[in-house]
């Protein structure tokens, strides 16, 4: 009989921590709206380069989530990549002409998006196009352009004349304009 509650105790804590993984899985993953239903509209936006935003990105404005990143596609006619974002019905008066830019976490961190209102008097709503946008900073692309620069071909006008300058006034060199 002690074994057998010992087993039902040693399934319950087994059944505890298969649950807390369960909610740290959506915690860490910043999955807290799923299931709550929360009403939404959804607007698009086009990017070069979206770096690593994946779906389900978080979108923010001054730092408060007001949606996530629905869907990732590459447009056959421009390829650029389209973003559907899912924007909480709370947050329906953003502005049309808005700005969203996809921002980092962190050097190193995860990718999401971030919306700067703008000024006009109509406002986003279902199926809108966000015009402004700005894509992702990529690090490589960015060591890369720096590499470029500095192998790339130097002003050598500067050397050019502390040498002519160095061979004017070698000793024993007669000065210009003196006679020998």
């Amino acid at each position: 009989m002690q074994s057998r509650a010992l087993e039902i105790v040693v399934g319950f804590f087994v059944c505890l921590g298969v649950a807390a993984v369960f909610v740290m899985t959506f915690r860490v993953a910043s999955l807290d709206s799923v299931g709550n239903g929360d009403a939404v509209y959804r607007v698009t936006a086009t990017f070069d380069n979206i770096g690593g935003l994946k779906p389900g990105a978080a979108a923010t404005m001054a730092g408060v989530k007001i949606g996530r990143v629905r869907e990732i596609k590459i447009n056959p006619q421009t390829f650029q990549a389209d973003v559907a974002i899912d924007i909480s019905q709370t947050y329906n008066n953003l502005p049309e002409d808005s700005n969203v830019k996809i921002l980092t976490a962190g050097l190193l961190g995860e990718q999401y998006l971030g919306f700067e209102p703008g000024g006009s008097e109509d406002v986003l709503k279902q199926g809108s196009k966000i015009q402004l946008t700005q894509s992702a900073l990529v690090l490589e692309n960015l060591i890369g352009q720096f590499l470029a620069n500095q192998a790339g071909p130097k002003d050598d006008k500067l050397a050019d004349a502390i040498g002519k300058l160095a061979d004017s006034i070698k000793p024993g060199a007669a000065p210009a304009g003196a006679k020998p």
